[in-house]
């Protein structure tokens, strides 16, 4: 059977066995077409099934969250842990708290984090988490009740030579202060390296908050510069205003680009002299304030509710919000306006024929398995770290990060141009990572 062949019936058995999850669908899909070259000149990968194996993740685990609110009502959630693939060493991947979070949503974050560590060419396996729990509107007590009673379960789960968890949408230092707490409680134990994005008072490390957001732009950094051009004097448009969102928005800047606009669910703003990065950081880190509450301390700047923040103008584009954000109209403004470079700080924001859109109008796109690597990579070396009790300096953590952004976008590079597909970086990512993981998988037998 032909390769081609084989992965859509592979395909069509993932949607058979994995049904109602479109996330995960679209996940899948989109590593298998980038695959054919790879199966082609591997027949081993066939021949061992690599491609089905490592289509189905390891373990799944569901459990129940009862929490109790202020008020003394009792809320029921679920939790979930998807453990996708340890053939390159412990799984490794963020928890989600958001409403929209299902079965599908985590195995698709799962699947594309094992191909994410992959490329960070540091030995973490791939694995996602989270619940259907929403921090919004919820005081810290509600937060912290909800984050123990998760953890009463997930600590059976975890561990730092087993599966070490991070955060994700709606869990950030608050969140993973309190699961560390519940973990060190139950456990008796005080394993700093079972969960990453832990505060630097009690063994979290420089330039993880920053690390996402900072990578991105490195590597979209690294994109222009392979096309003989760089990040000064550039107009960017970053989607977000979360921790991602806005440290894309800070390197930037740093960087010589001009950042000019921002959203969040109800809108964007736009800022032509550049996003105020402190006065972001106030709104969404302190105040927890809508985008809205920008142009009161910018009346310059302006707010478009309920619009997309695509419609403007920009040579580099870096989505950093939610999965398929940028639609096929959305691309094609991003196309009129000048766009050159899109480079994904979000996991799969762009859509298929978004995607596809770039493609035929010659705009270079990073998927985030490999642009928006930075972030676990900084977790790796923060467990590098706990593991050796030391700490390293800002400076000296932010140079490493760049380190193993250039070298993830050289080997993508790389890779697309060995496959005869130079300046495709979603295949250059796919098949790089998808033979890191097989020749492991193929030297340690039926894992």
């Amino acid at each position: 059977m032909a390769a081609r062949d084989r992965l859509e019936t592979i395909f069509d058995d993932v949607v058979r066995r994995n049904p109602g999850e479109a996330e995960f669908h679209q996940a899948v899909r989109e590593v298998l077409d980038s695959v054919v070259p790879a199966l082609a000149r591997h027949p081993e990968y066939a021949d061992a099934k690599i491609i089905e194996r490592i289509c189905e993740p390891e373990r799944q685990i569901i459990f129940r969250v009862p929490w109790q609110d202020d008020h003394g009502v009792v809320h029921i959630n679920r939790g979930f842990r998807v453990e996708f693939n340890s053939a390159l060493g412990p799984y490794k991947g963020g928890l989600r708290f958001h409403p929209s979070v299902y079965l599908g949503i985590v195995k698709f974050l799962g699947f594309e984090q094992v191909f994410k560590n992959a490329l960070t060419g540091m030995p973490i396996g791939g694995g996602k988490g989270g619940s259907d729990f929403d921090p919004k509107g919820r005081s810290d007590r509600e937060v912290m009740r909800f984050c123990q009673s998760f953890m009463t379960e997930l600590y059976r789960h975890i561990g730092e030579y087993t599966d070490v968890p991070a955060g994700d949408v709606g869990v950030g230092g608050r969140e993973i202060g309190y699961l560390f707490g519940q973990y060190k409680r139950i456990t008796n134990r005080y394993e700093s390296g079972v969960l990453t994005g832990k505060g630097l008072s009690y063994g979290g490390a420089q330039v993880r908050r920053e690390a996402t957001g900072y990578g991105t732009v490195f590597f979209a950094e690294e994109m222009l510069r392979a096309a003989g051009d760089g990040l000064d004097g550039k107009r960017v448009v970053v989607s977000g205003s979360g921790n991602v969102a806005i440290y894309a928005i800070e390197k930037v800047h740093q960087l010589g680009g001009t950042v000019v606009a921002c959203s969040d669910s109800s809108g964007y703003v736009r800022d032509d002299k550049g996003i105020d990065v402190e006065l972001l950081k106030d709104l969404k880190e302190v105040r927890r304030a809508r985008i809205d509450a920008y142009v009161v301390d910018r009346p310059h700047a302006s707010f478009v509710a309920g619009r997309s923040v695509w419609e403007v103008p920009c040579q580099v584009a870096v989505p950093c919000a939610t999965q398929n954000e940028i639609t096929a109209d959305d691309a094609a403004a991003l196309v009129k306006g000048g766009c050159m470079i899109v480079a994904e700080g979000a996991n799969m924001p762009t859509s298929p024929p978004a995607i596809r859109c770039f493609g035929a109008a010659g705009v270079r796109f990073a998927p985030g398995k490999a642009a928006n690597a930075g972030g676990v990579a900084a977790s790796a070396l923060e467990m590098q770290q706990n593991a050796s009790r030391d700490s390293w300096t800002f400076t000296y953590s932010e140079q490493r990060l760049r380190e193993i952004m250039r070298d993830i976008h050289a080997r993508c590079h790389a890779t697309a141009e060995e496959y005869g597909m130079p300046g495709n970086y979603a295949a250059g990512a796919n098949i790089d990572g998808f033979r890191r993981v097989a020749e492991a998988m193929l030297a340690q037998g039926l894992i």
